[in-house]
């Protein structure tokens, strides 16, 4: 169980909220976490790109000069790969990527992974209603309060997220808004900092606490 200090919109202390998620053994957690991050990164690929062989280009039908008697070099095709506009040998094809994993494993990846953080993870108090109307300013400005430097990657946790709150954050390159049902385990690595509101973390525990 790890207990968190809970700061409101103007950086105060206001109590402590808990996490309590059940994590994987030491000597196993960065190989789960791994194979989580790996999957979720696999899974990303399209898999789309394609590149024609010397059967799929077009032309080269036809033997471009006769085999003996002029002394080039003998050719069959001016699609070789060999030559320029030919066919790609061993190139790309399309193909899934995606990889499997059992759901208990990415649970335990997910909830190691965002036990690994706590020393990175701020809580706060609901602020949508400080913010009556978008506005990037004020919450670039809350950020601070709250102990984040400006060119540090934030991922910002919400229970549920609201226009205002959506609109105020969009602009901002560094902060990633997500809900706290929709973790993933690369944004938890990727993030330098984790703000995470109150019902965000009750949300967290009542989703991933098994």
């Amino acid at each position: 169980m790890v207990a968190c200090v809970v700061k409101d919109w103007q950086g105060a202390d206001r109590g402590e909220a808990t996490l309590d998620l059940a994590t994987a053994k030491p000597e196993t957690a960065s190989h789960i976490v791994h194979r989580a991050l790996v999957r979720q990164l696999a899974n990303a690929r399209q898999g789309t790109v394609s590149t024609k062989t010397r059967a799929e280009v077009r032309g080269g039908g036809r033997k471009p000069w006769r085999q003996k008697g002029t002394g080039r070099a003998r050719a069959g095709s001016i699609r070789s790969p060999l030559w320029r506009g030919g066919g790609v040998i061993f190139g790309p094809k399309p193909r899934d990527y995606s990889q499997k994993m059992n759901r208990k494993e990415r649970r335990l990846a997910l909830r190691t992974a965002l036990m690994s953080r706590v020393e990175d993870l701020i809580v706060v108090q609901e602020f949508a209603d400080h913010l009556s109307r978008p506005k990037t300013k004020e919450l670039v400005t809350a950020l601070q309060r709250w102990g984040i430097e400006p060119e540090q990657k934030v991922l910002l946790l919400v229970e549920d997220i609201a226009e205002t709150v959506a609109l105020s954050a969009r602009n901002v390159p560094t902060l990633k808004l997500l809900r706290a049902d929709q973790l993933n385990v690369f944004d938890l690595l990727y993030a330098d900092r984790i703000v995470a509101t109150t019902g965000a973390i009750a949300k967290i525990q009542e989703v991933y606490g098994d």
